[in-house]
C-alpha cells in the first residue's frame, strides 16, 4: 500500500514538471528532467520535441533518436505525441543504491542536422520500502541472577530508501523489564540496545516476548518488526515439590502384575539439571519392596507381585523426589486392596453313601457337604442348589454345611443311576460357581413281574416238520436287574387228544424258543392253544403269562382216495355195464374220490389215463363221470378195459388210479357167454408189456434187498464190536435198543416196497402194483408202466445162513413179492 501511494506521488510530480515546461538549457544544449521512480512503462517525462523546437511529426522526418552508449535504455521517444517516455520500471534503489541524488545521462541525435543534445534525468526516490531486520526473531539467553543495568546490543534494521524515507527510529514494546538505548554513530547510523532495568525469576517468568519496532520518516511511515524471545536462564534455588503430600489410591486384588496404579509428579521450578527429578521408594521393612516398583523417571508405581486382599488390605508407601544438585522432598501413598469375587466357593463332600434301595423313604440321607468362600462380604456369601429335575434337595445344617437327602421315592427302573450336580454360587459380580458331581446308584428290588411285549401270539407250521424243529420265538422283558430279571419260561401243562402237551411241544427255559416234539398232521389236528409263562428268579418270585395259537399249515401229503368204484375185497374184478346201443354222452359210471388234505391240496380233476379203445370213452374233469364220447360199434371190443387217474393240485400234486372194466351188452347173460368164449390173446405188445413190467419189478426188488444187506450187515458189525468190549455176561442186555434193526423195524420199512403181482386164469394179460418209494398210490407214468425188468432175488440173500433174524427177514421179503389174495395165483420163477 505503502510503495502505490509512492507511485502515485511520483507520476503527480512528473505531470507537473511536464506542464511547467521545466526545461533547463546550457550552452551547450543540455535538456534536463525529474521523474520519481516506480512510474508504469510509457509514463510522460518530458516534451522533447518542444524543447528542440520542431513539432511532434518532424521527429520521425528528421531523424530524431536517441543515441545510448551500451547500457539498458530506460527511456524511449513518442512519436506521436513528441514525448520522453519510460521504456520501463524504473527502480532507483537498483540504480543508485543509497546515493541522495540519482542522475541518468543520455544523448538525443538530430541527424538532418546532425547535432547532439545532452539529456539528464533525475530519479527521484520515494517510500517504497519498509525497514527490515536481517531476521525476524532474536532469542537472548539472560541468567536469572544477571544485575540490572546490563544492556544487550540487537540487530540493527535496514532501509534501501534514502532521506526521510529511511529509517529513523526503533521502539520497544512496553515490558517491566526492560528498556531500549539507541546509540547514534557517525553518518547517521543508529544502534539499538536492550537494558535489564529489574532482576529476573525464572520460576515468575522464563520467557519474555518482546518487539522492536524501526520506521522511517516517509508519508505514509513504513516500519518493520524483530520480535526478541529473552530466555531467562535458571539457577538451583528451588527443592522438588510432590503434587500431593499424600496419595489415596484404591486398586483391586486381581489386577495383573505390572499394571500402573499411579503416576506421582514432583515438580521443580527451576530447569535442566536443576530440575531432573528422579523419584525414590523409601526402603521400609517388610514386603513393599517385593510387592510395588517406582520408576524413578517417570513417577509410575507398579506392582511387582500379586495383590491378595485375603493377606494384606492396605499398604502405606513412602516416597521421595530429588532434583539434579540434591534437593529432595518427602510424600507417602496410602493404598487400599479392594476385594475381588476371585474365589470360587469350595464344596467338600464330607460324609457320602454311595447306593441306596429303591423306593425308599423320602429324606434318606445321601450325603453331608460343607461349603466354603473366601472372599469377603457379598462375594463370600455362597447359595448352593442342586442342578436339574433330580429327586433330591439340599437341607441346611449347621454353619455352612447341608444334607442331601431324596426328596421322592427313587425307581431304578427310571433311572439305575444318578449323577448329581450341586452347584454353589457366591453372591459377587459376576458371580463364581463351584460344581462337585455326586454318582448314587440305585439297588434293584424285585417290583415287576416280566412282561410279553403283546397280549398273545400267532404261529403257523407248516405238518409234516421235522422233530425239534423250531416253532416260535417267546420273549419277555424284566426291566428289573441282575436275578431280578433273569427270565425262565415254561409251558403250562395240558392235554391234546388224550396226550400231554409236553409230549407235542417244548419249550427252552432261558430262550424262549418252542420247539416241536413230534411230527403234526394237520388232519389229526389243526391248532393247539398254548400259554406260556415267564418268572424271573427274584425273592419272591414273578411271573406272567402269555397265549400262544399254534396253527399247523396243511400239506399235500395225501393222494386221492377213490371211493367208488371201490376195489373188490374177493379178487373179482368189478364190471361195469354199457349197451351197445348207448348213443354219444351215455353215463357209464361216475368215479369218486376224496381227499383228506383241505384247500387246493383237496381240489380233484379227473382224467382218462389208458383206455383198451381209445376215443370211445371220456372221463369229466371234475365230476369223474365216464360216459360214452360215441356210438358203440359191433366191431367194439365186449369187454373194455379203462384206468382213469385222479389228482390234486397240491404241490407236487399227488394222484391215484382206478382201472374199470366196462362190459358192452344189453344183458348181463350176454356177458357171461362172452367171457366164457374168451380166449387168451397172442398178440404180442401183450405179452412184451407182461414182461416189462416184471423186469421192472425185478430191478426195484434187487435194489431194495441190496440196501437191506448192507444195513443188516453194518449192523451186525457193531454189534459184533459192542461184544468185545462188553463183559462176558453183558451181552446185549445192556445194549440201547436203538441200535439194532429188529424184525419189526424191516417189516415197517418194507411195506412201502411191498409189490403185488396178481395174474387172471383166464388172461395172458397181467395186472401189476408196485408203488413209488414214500409216494404210495402215486400215479405210475405211462412209460413206467409199459417197461418191463426181470423180478431177480440174490442168492446171497437165499443163501445166508445161521442167523434165525436174517431168515426171517429173507422170508419175509419173499412172501412180500409173492403175496397175493386171489385164489389163482402164478408165482415166477427166478
Amino acid at each position: 500500500m505503502t510503495k502505490c501511494l509512492s507511485f502515485r506521488y511520483g507520476r503527480g510530480l512528473a505531470l507537473l514538471c511536464a506542464l511547467l515546461g521545466t526545461l533547463c538549457e546550457t550552452g551547450s544544449g543540455q535538456i534536463r528532467y525529474s521523474v520519481s521512480e516506480e512510474q508504469d512503462k510509457g509514463s510522460f517525462v518530458g516534451n522533447i520535441a518542444k524543447d528542440l523546437g520542431l513539432e511532434p511529426r518532424e521527429l520521425a522526418e528528421r531523424g530524431v533518436r536517441i543515441v545510448s552508449r551500451g547500457r539498458t535504455q530506460l527511456f524511449s521517444l513518442n512519436p506521436r505525441s513528441g514525448s520522453l517516455v519510460t521504456a520501463e520500471r524504473i527502480d532507483r534503489e537498483e540504480l543508485c543504491a543509497q546515493i541522495p541524488l540519482c542522475l541518468v545521462k543520455f544523448n538525443i541525435l538530430v541527424e538532418d542536422k546532425l547535432k547532439i543534445f545532452e539529456v539528464e534525468i533525475e530519479i527521484k526516490d520515494i517510500n517504497d520500502n519498509a525497514p527490515n531486520f536481517p531476521t525476524e526473531e532474536l532469542e537472548i539467553k539472560i541468567g536469572e541472577l544477571t544485575v540490572p543495568g546490563t544492556r544487550f546490543p540487537l540487530k540493527t534494521a535496514f532501509d534501501p530508501d534514502v532521506g526521510m524515507n529511511s529509517l529513523q527510529n526503533y521502539k520497544l514494546s512496553p515490558n517491566d523489564y526492560f528498556s531500549l538505548a539507541v546509540n547514534s554513530v557517525s553518518e547517521g547510523a543508529k544502534y539499538p540496545e536492550l537494558v535489564l532495568e529489574q532482576a529476573l525469576d525464572r520460576e515468575k517468568k522464563e520467557i519474555h516476548q518482546l518487539v522492536l519496532v524501526a520506521s522511517d520518516g516517509g508519508d505514509p511511515v513504513h516500519s518493520g518488526n524483530l520480535h526478541i524471545q529473552v530466555i531467562v536462564l535458571d539457577a538451583n534455588d528451588n527443592p522438588p515439590m510432590f503434587t500431593q503430600s499424600e496419595y489415596r489410591v484404591s486398586v483391586w486384588e486381581n489386577v495383573p502384575v505390572g499394571t500402573r496404579l499411579l503416576t506421582v509428579n514432583a515438580t521443580d521450578p527451576d530447569e535442566g539439571f536443576n530440575a531432573q527429578v528422579s523419584y525414590i521408594l523409601d526402603k521400609m521393612p517388610g514386603k513393599i519392596a517385593e510387592t510395588f516398583h517406582l520408576n524413578s523417571v517417570s513417577g509410575e508405581v507398579s506392582i511387582l507381585k500379586n495383590l491378595d486382599y485375603e493377606d494384606a488390605m492396605f499398604y502405606e508407601i513412602k516416597i521421595e523426589a530429588q532434583d539434579g544438585p540434591g534437593l529432595l522432598s518427602r510424600a507417602k501413598i496410602l493404598l487400599t486392596v479392594l476385594d475381588v469375587n476371585d474365589n470360587a466357593p469350595e464344596i467338600t463332600i464330607t460324609s457320602l453313601t454311595g447306593s441306596v434301595p429303591e423306593e425308599g423313604t423320602v429324606g434318606r440321607e445321601i450325603a453331608l457337604i460343607d461349603v466354603h468362600d473366601r472372599d469377603s462380604g457379598q462375594n463370600g456369601q455362597v447359595a448352593v442348589f442342586v442342578l436339574g429335575n433330580l429327586p433330591f434337595k439340599l437341607e441346611k445344617s449347621i454353619d455352612q454345611y447341608y444334607r442331601l437327602v431324596t426328596a421322592t421315592s427313587l425307581d431304578r427302573e427310571q433311572m439305575s443311576e444318578y449323577n448329581i450336580s450341586l452347584r454353589a454360587s457366591d453372591g459377587g459380580s459376576p458371580p463364581l460357581s463351584t460344581e462337585t458331581h455326586i454318582i448314587l446308584h440305585v439297588i434293584d428290588i424285585n417290583d415287576n413281574p416280566p412282561t410279553f411285549p403283546h397280549l398273545s401270539y400267532s404261529a403257523y407250521i407248516p405238518e409234516n416238520n421235522p422233530r425239534g424243529a423250531s416253532i416260535f420265538s417267546v420273549t419277555a422283558q424284566d426291566p428289573d436287574s441282575n436275578n431280578n430279571a433273569r427270565i425262565t419260561y415254561a409251558l403250562t401243562e395240558d392235554t391234546l387228544q388224550g396226550a400231554r402237551l409236553s409230549s407235542y411241544v417244548s419249550i427252552n427255559s432261558n430262550t424262549g424258543v418252542l420247539y416241536a416234539l413230534r411230527s403234526f398232521d394237520y388232519e389229526q389236528f389243526r391248532d393247539l392253544k398254548l400259554l406260556v409263562t415267564a418268572s424271573d428268579s427274584g425273592n419272591p418270585p414273578l411271573s406272567s403269562n402269555v397265549s400262544l395259537n399254534l396253527f399247523v399249515l396243511d400239506q399235500n401229503d395225501n393222494a386221492p382216495e377213490i371211493l367208488y368204484p371201490a376195489l373188490p375185497t374177493d379178487g373179482s374184478t368189478g364190471v361195469e355195464l354199457a349197451p351197445r346201443s348207448a348213443e354219444p354222452g351215455y353215463l357209464v359210471t361216475k368215479v369218486v374220490a376224496v381227499d383228506r388234505d383241505s384247500g387246493q391240496n383237496a381240489w380233484l380233476s379227473y382224467r382218462l389215463l389208458k383206455a383198451s379203445e381209445p376215443g370211445l370213452f371220456a372221463v369229466g374233469l371234475h365230476t369223474g363221470e365216464v360216459r360214452t364220447a360215441r356210438a358203440l360199434l359191433d366191431r367194439d371190443a365186449l369187454k373194455q378195459s379203462l384206468v382213469v387217474a385222479v389228482q390234486d393240485h397240491g404241490q407236487p400234486p399227488l394222484s391215484a388210479t382206478v382201472t374199470l372194466t366196462v362190459a358192452v351188452a344189453d344183458r348181463i347173460p350176454d356177458i357171461l357167454a362172452d367171457l366164457g368164449s374168451l380166449e387168451p390173446s397172442a398178440k404180442s405188445n401183450d405179452s412184451d408189456l407182461t414182461l416189462y413190467l416184471v423186469v421192472a419189478v425185478a430191478a426195484v426188488s434187487c435194489v431194495f434187498l441190496a440196501f437191506v444187506i448192507v444195513l443188516l450187515a453194518l449192523r451186525l458189525r457193531r454189534w459184533h464190536k459192542s461184544r468185545l468190549l462188553q463183559a462176558s455176561g453183558g451181552g446185549l442186555a445192556s445194549m440201547p435198543g436203538s441200535h439194532f434193526v429188529g424184525v419189526d423195524g424191516v417189516r415197517a420199512f418194507l411195506q412201502t416196497y411191498s409189490h403185488e403181482v396178481s395174474l387172471t386164469a383166464d388172461s395172458r394179460k397181467s395186472h401189476l402194483i408196485f408203488p413209488q418209494p414214500n409216494y404210495a398210490d402215486t400215479l405210475i407214468s405211462q412209460e413206467s408202466c409199459e417197461k418191463s425188468e426181470p423180478l431177480l432175488v440174490t442168492q446171497d440173500l437165499l443163501e445166508t445162513k445161521g442167523d434165525s433174524n436174517l431168515l426171517q427177514v429173507s422170508l419175509f421179503i419173499s412172501l412180500n413179492i409173492m403175496k397175493n389174495n386171489y385164489e389163482n395165483v402164478v408165482i415166477i420163477k427166478l
